[in-house]
């Protein structure tokens, strides 16, 4: 714990002790008192500068003058650069191709003419296995997100400040969990100092890697994740990381995509927070624990705020299919005027809107099919809208439950 307290006097050279933040809506929503740890407010909007300006500060000069070379899909990058600049070394960044531009350019910007940006392979995996290439063949340092010592010190200087600003006894910290450098850090330090504290990692549902681990006993890699959660999609957790994972955590909740955006779209619309997919990870499990935290006193890590702004029709798009308001159909119409309207007018619901129409026409069929899109106002409102196609002699086939096929076509 000495060394937490050590990396503490280091970051605050370059990270301030983001306010813990009591939020009015979700405590009403939940019946608990709810604090947020806001991360997202550091300078690079995440708490990836505390665990690679601790781990950079720590390098001999040599070390330095031979420059360093880091894997991330953002955010670790941009605590990487931004350490570079301060500390005046050079460093080369590799990241997926599939790394939102934003990030991309806050990491040229924050390294200034002491970075130098590769994207390479679809995964964080795919990027690091090319920098510690990179690496190993030019006697460079690579400074590991979240699989290293000091990373991890740096990142537990969260939980020492947590105890420092919060008097009354926590109940619940839930932390986000990518690849495990935040949750062991700063979940070391709350096991330690605040024992009857419930810690409780949170994973996005299309990359459980910390779960697998432990579950398995075994640091084993997930065959494919979804890479939407870009700050926690990682294939295999740290070997350090899993192990004080399985000691710190009492328990690991599995989020899905969906109740993630429907998450970011609801802070922003309550409570003008703009916050990243992986940023909202612990507060979206709040609804999964409603139960357990009525009445308790909570903690959420917010991470991090680099969301990219061409992603949001996709975060609308998923929330609204996971919040069960979107319906996505192949309805074949009969060749003949006036079935549009019809549909239109008999079929949908005053409620109801079309979002999505691309028709196919076939000249040598009595029937032409159509991909439909339609947004209700409540779940319930598709029961209601499937019977009336039904009872109009509509020939449809729901696509929502079809994965392939709706993957295919929509």
């Amino acid at each position: 714990m000495s060394e937490i307290v050590k990396a503490h006097r280091v970051v605050q050279e370059v990270a301030m002790a983001s306010p813990l933040l009591k939020n009015l809506n979700l405590s009403s929503r939940y019946q608990a008192n709810i604090h947020l740890k806001r991360e997202d407010l550091q300078l690079v909007r995440s708490y990836k500068i505390r665990g690679a300006f601790n781990k950079i500060s720590s390098l001999s000069k040599a070390n330095l003058d031979k420059g360093i070379v880091c894997a991330s899909a953002g955010n670790h990058a941009q605590g990487v650069a931004y350490s570079c600049q301060k500390l005046k070394c050079f460093g080369s960044i590799y990241m997926p191709e599939t790394t939102p531009r934003q990030k991309i350019k806050q990491v040229k910007m924050f390294g200034g003419d002491y970075v130098e940006v590769f994207l390479t392979g679809d995964t964080f995996d795919d990027a690091s296995s090319k920098a510690i290439a990179d690496a190993e063949a030019l006697g460079k340092t690579f400074i590991h997100p979240f699989d290293d010592p000091k990373t991890i010190e740096g990142q537990g200087t969260i939980g020492l400040e947590i105890l420092q600003q919060y008097k009354e006894p926590i109940d619940y910290l839930f932390l986000p969990i990518g690849g495990g450098g935040l949750a062991s850090g700063v979940g070391a330090w709350i096991k330690e100092f605040s024992p009857n504290t419930k810690i409780i990692g949170v994973e996005p549902e299309g990359a459980p890697s910390m779960k697998l681990a432990l579950d398995n006993k075994c640091n084993l890699a997930l065959e494919s994740i979804d890479r939407f959660v870009d700050g926690a999609a990682v294939q295999k957790v740290g070997d350090y990381t899993w192990k004080i994972c399985d000691k710190v955590l009492d328990d690991i909740l599995i989020v899905p995509e969906g109740l993630i955006c429907s998450t970011i779209l609801r802070l922003y619309n309550e409570d003008a927070i703009v916050a990243e997919p992986a940023g909202v990870l612990s507060i979206a499990a709040l609804q999964l624990m409603a139960d357990k935290i009525d009445g308790k006193n909570v903690v959420c890590v917010l991470s991090g705020s680099n969301n990219d702004i061409t992603r949001m029709e996709e975060i609308k798009e998923r929330s609204l299919l996971y919040e069960g308001l979107k319906h996505y159909f192949i309805v074949r119409f009969p060749q003949r005027s006036g079935a549009l309207k019809e549909f239109v007018n008999d079929v949908l619901d005053s409620g109801d809107d079309i979002t999505h129409f691309e028709y196919y026409k076939k000249s040598s069929r009595e029937k032409g099919p159509a991909v439909i899109g339609i947004e209700v106002q409540q779940p319930d409102d598709l029961q209601r809208l499937q019977k009336r196609m039904t009872e109009r002699n509509f020939i449809f086939e729901y696509l929502n439950d079809k994965t392939d096929l709706f993957q295919f076509i929509v």
